[in-house]
């Protein structure tokens, strides 16, 4: 029934549950991320500066590297919070991450952040042999059109852990390190 050629089957009932189901998934999401599409964007700014000392904990020679050729994390994080990774992935992809972050207790936002902490951590020793044009030119478009469910259950694994070891202690995220953050 994907394709729609069944569509005069279903019922008027089922469509509207279906309408219902999709109208409080839709609430739940927005509800936690609001703030991100207000004026100066506090909550897109919030989970950048978020992402940055996450990575800061987990990931010091990358962060370096990205100071080192002048990277900052506003420059590739600002589209990954402000369109929640949607341009980074398929849409099969993006579904079942969204059908994470939504299951999630503490909220989309929240979640999202490790998500985007593990994916940027896995092309941490690529992303560390390139310069500023390539490297930048690759956060753009970062690889991943082939990805499928087992990847996409790789990088919610790996930030299940980081949530799971930094989550709901913003102490653990201070910035204990050298590199200054930006």
């Amino acid at each position: 029934m994907t394709d729609g050629s069944h569509i005069e089957e279903v019922s008027s009932e089922i469509f509207d549950e279906v309408e219902a189901d999709c109208y409080w998934c839709l609430t739940k999401l927005l509800s936690g991320i609001q703030d991100h599409y207000t004026a100066d964007q506090p909550g897109v700014q919030r989970m950048v500066m978020k992402l940055q000392e996450l990575v800061l904990r987990i990931d010091v020679p990358l962060c370096e590297h990205l100071r080192g050729v002048d990277i900052e994390f506003m420059q590739f994080a600002f589209k990954w919070m402000n369109c929640l990774l949607l341009r980074e992935f398929t849409l099969d992809c993006v579904m079942r991450l969204w059908d994470t972050y939504l299951s999630e207790e503490l909220g989309f936002e929240h979640f999202h952040v490790y998500v985007c902490a593990a994916f940027l951590c896995q092309f941490s020793s690529e992303l560390q042999e390139m310069e500023f044009d390539e490297l930048f030119q690759f956060m753009q478009n970062m690889p991943t059109e082939h990805w499928g469910d087992t990847e996409v259950e790789v990088l919610l694994s790996q930030a299940y852990v980081l949530s799971t070891l930094f989550g709901g202690s913003d102490a653990h995220l201070a910035n204990t390190s050298k590199v200054p953050l930006r």
